[in-house]
């Protein structure tokens, strides 16, 4: 009897021990889990300014410039890879639209560069070192603010240059005297100095569109020895007088949208080829319009919209197109602007004024016309009132 219940108390205090151990082994568990969580130290503020360390490199600030665009494998060893080079046209290299920051190094077989629609904000010497046999360049449309004097006068076989839609502020210097087309519409140009056109009598086109150009940037040298000009463009600028010294063998003078006010009566007597006139949004009126200032014989199209005109100027029999929409027009005397009496009998029906589009929208006026406009005009085809 005794031996078991020595055997029975043991056990009991196994038992015992066995609960107390594992009371107080989920006491610790319990405990660990409920236990607040350290406080994490806190991190300094990235000091920006500070030196980077060494080997890591500074993160850079993004651009608006895109990355630039790799051509496809040339057959041409010296084609860049900026460019692409047709082996059907080998005197062309095709770069525009390509995120160029740069003009690439020219080979010397180019005849045609094309690097319109680039991010290009300088022109230099280098890249042109060898293309000395460049007819045509087009780089409109970068972000063009200087152009090494030493780039074009490399280039003596140069004929068509387009370099609108840049940030020039001034014409580039040593144009090639060659030179058939120049092109430098939409840019900051405030002034031409004297000088800058010298000698470049093969210039047919002078495009001198939407910049910043007032009558103290004009002289009136501008223009001398371009004797073979036929279309001055200097639409869009801040002119408040007519330009002086337009050589005589302008056919289309464009003046859109300045502010001009009145026009010298003797103005377009030297100008003996002049075809096409656009003075539309401009600040002209009555008292500076002479009567007969447009009474030119060689006039085709005269276009005086969107001025403040109250009356029809007088016009030669030669003019087909007459524009002046949105002026100050009340009435219309047929009689009174006729090139010629409206009851003459034209035996000759090459003798009876030759005006076919006459527009009169936007002014003061209701039809119908007068008869003694159809009685003039009988070529008129088209009335917009």
């Amino acid at each position: 009897m005794e031996s078991k219940g020595t055997q029975s108390n043991m056990r009991a205090v196994v038992g015992l021990w066995s609960a107390l151990t594992l009371f107080l082994l989920m006491e610790a568990v319990i405990a660990d889990r409920i236990r607040k969580p350290t406080k994490k130290p806190q991190r300094k503020p990235l000091d920006r300014k500070a030196t980077p360390m060494p080997g890591i490199p500074e993160p850079q600030e993004p651009t608006d410039f895109p990355p630039p665009i790799f051509g496809p494998p040339s057959i041409f060893p010296d084609c860049p890879r900026e460019c692409s080079c047709d082996p059907s046209h080998p005197s062309a290299l095709n770069c525009e639209n390509r995120n160029l920051r740069k003009v690439p190094v020219i080979p010397a077989r180019t005849h045609y560069l094309y690097l319109q629609n680039n991010y290009i904000s300088e022109v230099t010497a280098e890249a042109f070192a060898n293309a000395t046999e460049l007819r045509w360049v087009n780089l409109a449309n970068n972000r063009i603010q200087r152009v090494d004097k030493e780039v074009f006068a490399k280039i003596p076989s140069l004929i068509y240059l387009y370099l609108q839609k840049n940030q020039l502020k001034q014409v580039p210097s040593a144009l090639p005297v060659g030179l058939e087309q120049l092109r430098l519409g939409r840019n900051r140009i405030t002034r031409i100095p004297p000088g800058a056109f010298q000698k470049m009598e093969r210039l047919v086109l002078l495009d001198l569109y939407s910049n910043q150009l007032s009558d103290s940037g004009l002289g009136k040298n501008t223009f001398k020895g371009l004797s073979h000009l036929i279309q001055l463009n200097l639409a869009r600028n801040v002119l408040k007088k007519m330009p002086a010294g337009v050589p005589a063998s302008v056919i289309q003078l464009f003046l859109d949208r300045n502010s001009i006010e009145d026009i010298p009566k003797d103005y377009f007597e030297s100008l003996v080829h002049l075809a096409f006139v656009r003075l539309n949004y401009n600040q002209l009126s009555d008292r500076g319009v002479p009567k007969a200032v447009f009474n030119v014989s060689t006039l085709v199209d005269l276009q005086l919209s969107h001025n403040q005109l109250a009356s029809i100027p007088l016009f030669n029999t030669h003019l087909e197109h007459l524009h002046l929409d949105h002026n100050s027009i009340e009435s219309i005397n047929g009689t009174r602007i006729c090139p010629q009496s409206p009851t003459s009998d034209y035996g000759d029906i090459t003798l009876v004024p030759k005006l076919r589009y006459l527009r009169l929208d936007g002014n003061h006026l209701s039809p119908p016309l007068p008869m003694d406009v159809a009685m003039c005009f009988r070529h008129l085809h088209s009335i917009v009132i």
